[in-house]
């Protein structure tokens, strides 16, 4: 069995909405945040923003990291303090779902953004992200 930590791979749901005026305004700060994590995020493994089929002002960052210290570096990223502050200009919802195990180090500093927060611990499973080929 895997022990799942701080060392492997995990996926994070960003749920967000966005004020009814600021469509625009928002679609270009999250491209430009994209493209941002591109270029300086190489444990960035994964990173789409996705729009709801049923209500064009939700979206989705769908992001996997290769491990926690990926995601600190991705929170101490300059574009991401930028992409937050605009948030709270331009957005009216923002929450965070976690899908697999991370250390007590990246869990408090996720606590400690002050965002809707669920962590859904792995108990099972496995994953190729980071196995050499």
């Amino acid at each position: 069995m895997n022990k799942f930590n701080e060392f492997t791979p995990f996926i994070l749901i960003a749920r967000i909405h966005v004020k009814e005026n600021y469509l625009n305004e928002y679609l270009q700060l999250a491209e430009k945040t994209d493209d941002l994590v591109k270029t300086t995020e190489p444990g960035m493994l994964h990173h789409t923003f996705d729009q709801d089929p049923n209500d064009n002002l939700s979206f989705t960052w769908s992001e996997v990291y290769q491990n926690d210290e990926a995601f600190i570096k991705h929170l101490n990223n300059p574009i991401i303090k930028e992409y937050l502050d605009k948030h709270n200009e331009y957005g009216d919802g923002f929450s965070v779902e976690v899908y697999g195990t991370v250390g007590e180090k990246c869990l408090n500093i996720m606590k400690g953004t002050g965002l809707p927060l669920k962590i859904f611990n792995t108990k099972y499973g496995y994953s190729r992200v980071n196995e050499e080929t």
